[in-house]
């Protein structure tokens, strides 16, 4: 059956497609039917034996008269079938005029599109022949559109860019190309399209003028290149100024210090004492320029170390407390109990934000005092730290403006108060590199709160806490201090432990309260007065079993021996947490000690470092500074050590190869890293190779090194390190600083300060 369709499906395409042989094969089919049906139907009635019988023939013409009339009935009933299928094809005839009339518009109005683009258009063959271009590319081209059909031709191309392959085959780079206005960067897109069903693929190209957008990331990038070049050489001159300022500044520091040592007048020790702040105030200058310019060039590096919170705080006010108590105001930290004993963090980072924030607090406030509070943050592993103060306020226009920059709330407290304004900038941006925020709120005239809040989170160092909080659950304690700030923090401190406090500003209104209850303590502020303190002392015997009073270092030495007999013992201000906890928690049968041999209780110091031995150490030092080198030798001979002092790295390297081959090798080394000839890296390196080929005798033994350096980046700290180095100190040097590096050094351990 299927055979049959197929050869039935041919035979009328190829009538259809000869319609002549059709015409000839009917007309000769019909004209023989009739003439051959005729004939015999003639022959066979007028034939002698045919029996003609006129009945039989009138029948017989009637029937082919009859069959005749069918067949013209049949053809009318296909002519109008026919005619019929003719009106629906013209029908779709007349739509496909319709739709092909709709698309040759589209084609119209698309080409029009493509020619009124300004992207480049244009497609090739296979063999890379121009099928199509549109006019921009004619025009960047510089050639008809007649003369680039069919050509091979191309741009001409100055520069190629990077070229990359998206996930659909289109390939995308850009190109300068040499135009009539000059070069222009075009980025291309390139891929498959094919537009007919039956011709094949063609490579279709759209290019777009991205001259501007190319020209301003270049010279973004320039830009750039010039920024990061101008930055890195604000940072060399930032190093090598502030090595060359910390020189001198060493020799002006330390001989003040030592020249504070002598015998002098009050009025030379005035003078004395007048150099020595001023060089601390601008070796401040320095480190916060120094920090500025870490922060500028994106290298502020922060630790993440286990820290005692409570500890660092501490620290801090009381570092402070000197400033304030000069001033005559308080300063009292408090740290939650509800926050863990050791967190991870920067220590070093968070202690320079907090010194800022409170030594700012300091400088504006004049009456009252500063607070410095920790407590949980509203996130979890959260930890504010707000510094509340009585001080001047600033106002809310200025709020803003003083994270700034060299800003500070006006030019009027630039002139009263001084500064650079880049302590808050420093710091605010330190806390956001720490992933906090710091906030401010503030009333003129009513004082400050900045509060810094940071992910803190705790540190599991598997150590037992060193502070036990009391209990001091039904206990009643009462404060008597004229000023509320570190009063209120005590009390609240010492609510946490369970006891009910009582804060009075006034020891008569406190003398009348006495007889109310029992008291366990009583904690007198020494500001009241020393008459005022041994009368109410005298009252509260009787009435209190803890009688202690409150004094400040430099008013320590003030109490008379009367009064210390009403006591029943002493603290220090601003106080701490382990101190408090000890002192209420003594046998109150114990008398009070001397003042002037007191040691208040202190949570258990970290080892202190080792004294220097009987004998002293044999130190080489290199120095090329001969007034630092004077100072080296005086602050390590008062502490006892003999010392040998070089001017560069040659000499030194001589000095050490004989002191090691005459068999009296030195026990440290105190090395300046900038010196002339050979420098201090390049000397350790070779005292390290000398010490591991054993060239110079001894090798078992390795000499402790020390860096001495103006140089205060990470990367100079690495240097040293990587070159052999057992510590580190900044000029101007610290005298403390130096002899624990040395006890340090002496006992084994590796320093770095």
């Amino acid at each position: 059956m299927g055979r049959f369709f197929r050869i039935k499906l041919r035979l009328r395409r190829f009538l259809r497609r000869h319609s002549w042989v059709a015409t000839i094969v009917r007309s000769f089919t019909i004209f023989s039917v009739a003439f051959g049906s005729a004939f015999g139907f003639i022959s066979g009635a007028l034939s002698p034996h045919s029996g003609y019988d006129p009945n039989a023939f009138a029948i017989g013409v009637s029937f082919l008269f009859a069959l005749a009339c069918l067949w013209i009935v049949t053809l009318g009933i296909r002519l109008r079938l026919m005619r019929r299928r003719l009106r629906t094809i013209a029908m779709h005839n007349e739509a496909m005029a319709d739709r092909n009339w709709e698309l040759q518009e589209a084609e119209q109005r698309a080409s029009t599109l493509f020619e009124a683009q300004d992207d480049l258009i244009v497609l090739r063959d296979l063999d890379g022949r121009i099928t199509y271009a549109n006019d921009a590319y004619c025009a960047l081209a510089q050639i008809a559109r007649g003369e680039l059909i069919g050509s091979t031709a191309t741009l001409k191309v100055l520069e190629q860019g990077d070229t990359a392959l998206e996930s659909n085959g289109t390939k995308v780079y850009d190109q300068k190309i040499q135009g009539p206005l000059g070069p222009r960067w075009i980025a291309w897109r390139e891929g498959l399209v094919r537009n007919d069903a039956g011709a094949p693929a063609e490579m279709q190209s759209v290019g777009r003028d991205v001259t501007d957008r190319t020209e301003s990331e270049h010279a973004l990038t320039e830009a750039r290149d010039q920024a990061d070049a101008a930055n890195r050489a604000k940072s060399r001159f930032l190093a090598m100024a502030s090595h060359e300022i910390r020189t001198p500044l060493n020799g002006i520091i330390g001989m003040s210090g030592l020249l504070m040592d002598t015998q002098l007048t009050p009025e030379q020790m005035t003078y004395v004492k007048a150099v020595k702040t001023s060089g601390d105030a601008l070796m401040a200058l320095i480190e916060e320029l120094l920090d500025y310019s870490k922060i500028e060039a994106g290298k502020i590096d922060l630790e993440h170390r286990a820290f005692a919170l409570s500890g660092l705080i501490e620290d801090i006010t009381e570092l402070l407390a000197p400033r304030a108590q000069t001033k005559g105001i308080e300063i009292a930290a408090y740290v939650d109990e509800r926050l863990p004993m050791q967190v991870t963090g920067d220590a070093a980072r968070l202690r320079q934000v907090l010194l800022n924030l409170a030594g700012n607090a300091i400088k504006f406030t004049a009456t009252g005092g500063v607070a410095l509070i920790v407590e949980p943050g509203i996130w979890p592993n959260e930890i504010s730290f707000l510094v509340r103060d009585t001080g001047i306020g600033i106002a809310p226009e200025a709020q803003q403006r003083i994270f700034r920059e060299f800003e500070q709330a006006d030019d009027r407290i630039a002139r009263s108060y001084g500064g650079t304004g880049l302590g808050l900038s420093i710091s605010d941006r330190i806390v956001k590199r720490m992933g906090g925020r710091i906030t401010l709120a503030s009333t003129p005239g009513s004082g400050s709160t900045f509060e810094v809040s940071i992910p803190l989170t705790a540190a599991d160092t598997g150590e037992a806490n060193s502070f036990t909080a009391p209990d001091l659950a039904g206990q009643s304690i009462m404060l008597v201090a004229p000023h509320s700030i570190e009063a209120s923090l005590i009390s609240r401190r010492l609510q946490r432990w369970g006891a009910q406090t009582c804060i009075v500003s006034d020891a008569n209104v406190a003398e009348a309260l006495l007889p109310e209850r029992s008291w366990h303590t009583v904690l007198i502020d020494h500001m009241l007065g020393p008459q005022t303190m041994e009368a109410f002392a005298t009252a509260a015997r009787i009435h209190a079993t803890h009688r202690i009073v409150m004094v400040t270092p430099s008013t320590r030495q003030d109490l008379a021996a009367s009064e210390t007999a009403m006591f029943t013992g002493y603290l220090v201000k601003p106080l701490r947490a382990s101190s408090l906890a000890a002192r209420l928690t003594a046998s109150p049968e114990i008398a009070a000690p001397s003042l002037v041999s007191e040691t208040v209780t202190e949570p258990a110091p970290a080892a202190a470092p080792a004294a220097p031995p009987d004998k002293g150490l044999s130190i080489l030092v290199a120095e090329d500074n001969e007034i630092n080198a004077l100072l080296m030798r005086s602050l390590l001979t008062r502490l006892g050590h003999n010392v040998v002092i070089t001017t560069n790295g040659e000499q030194a390297m001589e000095s050490w190869l004989s002191a090691r081959s005459a068999g009296t090798p030195y026990d440290i080394v105190l090395m300046d890293i900038q010196m002339p000839r050979l420098n201090g890296i390049e000397t350790t390196k070779q005292i390290r190779a000398q010490e591991s080929s054993g060239l110079a005798g001894q090798s078992g033994r390795r000499t402790p090194i020390l860096a001495l350096t103006a140089n205060t980046l990470v990367e100079d700290r690495n240097a040293c390190f990587e070159a052999g180095m057992d510590g580190f100190l900044i000029k101007p040097l610290d005298r403390e600083k130096l002899e624990e590096a040395l006890a340090g050094l002496a006992a084994g351990r590796h320093i770095a300060a």
